[in-house]
């Protein structure tokens, strides 16, 4: 369900760990990084014989993954030179152990400056590689570049139309942790990364530069990743092994009963479409309980939603309170916020019903997070706090829930769903391309799908419907939480080939989680 997602630092702790607490031999791991890199090569561009090659070498470990690269491919008859940024002589440990290697089989080898960058280039071009290896930098790199390498990596970029570009372990120039360039990074058409993906890597805004992603295994000892595991997962098709499975006997009482609390003035389609999001997850029954004046406006025609008008006019206030927790009885899970409006009357019903409502299920989405935010009362620390509490903010509203700036979210993804997370003893839901589920006792999960068909209007109330009812089958929050953010990511990918240049409405987000769990679960 999940695959391992260490940060720099913490992969740094593998390698270390491997040679200090297992007896691996760095030599061995370097060369077991580079032959990862031959096999990728092979399965890229087949028979590698006859072809050339150009290897960027930088100063470090990556700069060694690449001189023994550079080795294997002479050996499988490739024409190979070498571009190495520091001294052949400087390279100490295993990546001096690589030079003396290519030494001996006198590989054709020349020192990288940048006032040398035409000629070579010149030279280069004449050269017409087929391949071009990046080797310059490894995932420990923190921008910005300095010059010289700066000027390294536009002339990998240089050669990019007429060669293969294949980036060791991460494209040079991009952050491991953020998957931010700095403020260039080599565009590569393929990364082999080793033993695990690191999170900049899933970012969406490091595709145009990592390519495809190609996860190869080095040899770490699985002893070492149980020994040090990585703060945040990866997750993976298998979270499919959630979906509950349906007996024969299934009914709609046993299905799922959701109820979706808010509808008010101009925001009536938010309730119905997180009931729609319910009821095509495989709800039973999806009941919004909103404002009786807006009933037949949240209905909008649509029999298989119900309507559950829980007080009089526009909004739901206070008094509204008694008839909603009543009913709340007869379902099991809720979503709370699509629509709900931001008046004092919402804000005061809001504070009400989480100290009423603490052992169900609970969705707080949309409205409901932007008034959480202005209800300072309202923390974890009191027995009527919400047990299963789900919270969904898209970055804007995680910015407000955590008072600071939208830069500071986005700029570090994982550590603002964290702190939502302990701040509301919450599942966090910090949604966007490559959404991140957070948790006071998980390890935090990036969810790999970056689908731009659900950036619209909506797609998040689906989302909410869609948790909600997993959660009504019975799912613990973080699992629900998991597989909802993958099932919706899916669906979204699943109408890119309807709609390859957007256009699709987010009901049509809800009518695809069909289709989507059976590409999940073709059985």
């Amino acid at each position: 369900m999940f695959a391992p997602l260490p940060t720099p630092e913490e992969m740094a702790r593998w390698d270390r760990s491997s040679v200090a607490d297992f007896g691996l031999k760095p030599e061995i791991l370097m060369e077991n990084a580079s032959r990862a890199c031959l096999a990728a090569l092979e399965d890229a561009l087949g028979n590698l014989s006859g072809r050339r090659a150009v290897l960027f070498a930088g100063p470090g470990n990556n700069g060694g993954d690449a001189l023994a690269l550079a080795r294997h491919l002479a050996c499988a008859g490739a024409e190979v030179r070498i571009l190495h940024s520091r001294g052949l002589g400087d390279y100490k440990g295993e990546s001096g152990y690589q030079v003396r290697l290519a030494r001996r089989l006198e590989l054709a080898c020349e020192r990288l400056r940048a006032d040398r960058l035409p000629r070579i280039m010149r030279e280069l071009r004449a050269f017409a590689p087929d391949m071009v290896v990046d080797g310059l930098l490894g995932t420990g790199f923190a921008g910005p570049l300095r010059p010289d390498f700066l000027a390294y990596v536009h002339a990998v970029n240089a050669l990019d139309e007429s060669a293969f570009v294949l980036a060791v372990d991460i494209p040079s120039g991009l952050s491991g942790l953020s998957g931010e360039p700095g403020p260039e990074a080599v565009r590569a058409d393929l990364t082999v990364t080793f033993e695990a993906a690191k999170p900049g890597l899933v970012q969406p805004a490091a595709r145009q530069f990592v390519g495809e992603l190609d996860v190869r295994a080095i040899g770490i000892p699985p002893q070492v990743k149980a020994l040090h595991p990585a703060g945040q997962r990866l997750l993976t098709p298998a979270v499919a092994g959630l979906l509950p499975l349906d007996p024969p006997d299934l009914h709609k009482g046993t299905a799922g009963s959701v109820c979706v609390i808010g509808g008010s003035p101009g925001l009536t389609g938010a309730p119905h479409l997180a009931a729609l999001g319910a009821l095509r997850a495989g709800a039973g029954y999806a009941v919004v309980a909103c404002p009786a004046a807006l009933a037949d406006q949240i209905k909008g025609g649509q029999p298989d939603v119900m309507i559950f008008p829980a007080a009089p006019g526009e909004v739901l206030g206070p008094e509204s309170l008694a008839r909603i927790t009543d009913a709340l009885a007869r379902h099991d899970a809720a979503v709370l916020g699509p629509g709900l409006g931001r008046s004092l009357e919402s804000a005061a019903f809001l504070a009400s019903f989480l100290t009423r409502v603490s052992d169900l299920p609970l969705v707080l989405d949309a409205d409901a997070l932007f008034l959480l935010a202005g209800l300072s009362s309202l923390r974890p620390g009191n027995e009527t706090w919400p047990e299963h509490l789900v919270l969904t903010p898209h970055p804007g509203e995680a910015a407000t829930l955590l008072g600071v700036g939208l830069a500071e979210v986005q700029g570090n993804r994982l550590d603002a769903a964290r702190r939502l997370a302990e701040r509301y003893r919450a599942v966090a839901v910090l949604k966007g391309a490559a959404t991140v589920i957070a948790a006071p006792d998980e390890a935090s999960v990036v969810c790999p799908l970056c689908a731009p068909n659900l950036a619209v209007a909506g797609s998040g109330d689906v989302l909410s419907g869609c948790l909600g009812a997993l959660l009504a089958r019975g799912l613990r929050p973080f699992d629900a939480a998991c597989l909802a953010v993958y099932w919706h990511g899916l669906a979204g990918e699943i109408l890119s080939g309807t709609y390859p240049g957007r256009g699709n409405l987010a009901s049509e987000i809800a009518f695809t989680l069909p289709a989507a769990r059976k590409e999940m679960c073709p059985c």
